[in-house]
């Protein structure tokens, strides 16, 4: 605990958005995410050869958590309602059920949910839906990021696009 002379850091604020995409499902993916903070921005993306858009849509909040080097206040703005959902409201039973679903089901993408839920967990988060291709700035700029990752997958494997 720091002593009262020492100044306490108040936690670095940042503005980000994540997307995924798909170009078939399964099919090759990408994932994007454009942070901001203070006068700093920041662009991520990459992909997988074969994945689905719900895997990529998690990558990509995972992949902007975790490059964030210390914990951080984080508005994050998503336009999947299957990750904002699942990390707001179906984990807290996912993890006391053993990672099953209410069907007693294992848990689609388990280990993406639990790599979400430790990233997460360093950080204060605040989620913001947002329509997906709807003139969000922000949203748009992730999603173009998203579609690079496919387009590096593709690249890398000589696809056509």
């Amino acid at each position: 605990m720091p002593s009262s002379s020492e100044p306490t850091r108040e936690p670095t604020v940042v503005e980000m958005w994540s997307d995924g995409a798909c170009k078939g499902n399964p099919g090759p993916g990408g994932w994007g995410v454009w942070m901001r903070s203070g006068g700093h921005e920041k662009e991520l993306f990459g992909g997988e050869p074969v994945t689905t858009n719900n895997r990529m849509e998690l990558t990509a909040v995972i992949e902007g958590l975790r490059a964030l080097t210390r914990p951080c206040a984080v508005t994050l703005h998503v336009d999947s309602t299957y990750v904002m959902k699942g990390l707001t409201e179906w984990l807290p039973g996912w993890k006391r059920n053993g990672w099953t679903t209410r069907d007693k089901k294992p848990v689609k993408n388990a280990d993406l949910w639990r790599a979400l839920d430790e990233e997460a967990a360093r950080h204060t988060v605040r989620w913001v839906w947002v329509k997906g291709h709807s003139g969000d700035p922000g949203n748009e700029r992730a999603d173009a990021l998203a579609n690079r990752g496919v387009d590096a997958v593709r690249d890398a494997a000589g696809t056509v696009r």
